[in-house]
């Protein structure tokens, strides 16, 4: 059992034995795995949220320190896309809304809502998909519950500045003109 032990323990690069790995204090999750995922920083409050929305504080994905929803989102149009690392559409999906990210530049917030409690598994998901898109952890479904959306995944929530919800799309877009096509025709936004 010993040997067990000494042979999974982390190693420095020298191979000295080192103590466990430093993690993050809210959840666990070691900060070696947050850092590989390369996630941008959540948005920070940008004034009073409303809508829906307010008062639902979540974790963000990059560092672990809580996000207030509605207030991060407030004065600009936003996306929010529920999705799990279980989840196949929402693989084939995320990697669209990257890129539709990038295509809209600062005209509109996209924000990821990891819908399931293992972190760890979604940041090594994030980081497979070479996807990185500012997310937040909603391990109890509290985006989907304050919206009124469907237990399915994918999900993408359609915010409009004011923190109301413009439309809840219950299904996996096929592209980023499919995306940026809904996006123009609920929310105003082109891209």
């Amino acid at each position: 059992m010993l040997a067990l032990a000494v042979a999974v323990w982390p190693r420095g690069d020298d191979g000295e034995t080192t103590g466990p790995r430093s993690t993050s204090l809210a959840t666990g999750v070691p900060d070696d795995l947050r850092a590989a995922a390369g996630l941008p920083d959540c948005p920070s409050a940008a004034a009073t949220g409303n809508g829906p929305l307010s008062g639902v504080t979540l974790e963000c994905l990059a560092n672990g320190r809580p996000v207030d929803l509605a207030a991060a989102l407030a004065g600009k149009p936003a996306l929010l896309n529920l999705w799990a690392y279980w989840c196949a559409p929402c693989a084939q999906e995320l990697p669209y809304l990257q890129q539709y990210a990038q295509r809209a530049g600062n005209a509109i917030t996209v924000l990821t809502v990891h819908s399931d409690p293992d972190e760890a598994k979604a940041l090594s998901r994030l980081r497979g998909l070479d996807v990185q898109l500012p997310g937040v952890l909603d391990a109890d479904a509290r985006v989907r519950t304050a919206v009124g959306a469907p237990a399915v995944l994918p999900i993408s929530v359609l915010v409009r500045a004011d923190g109301s919800v413009a439309e809840v799309v219950v299904r996996a877009f096929e592209g980023v003109d499919d995306i940026a096509n809904t996006v123009a025709g609920k929310l105003g936004v082109a891209a």
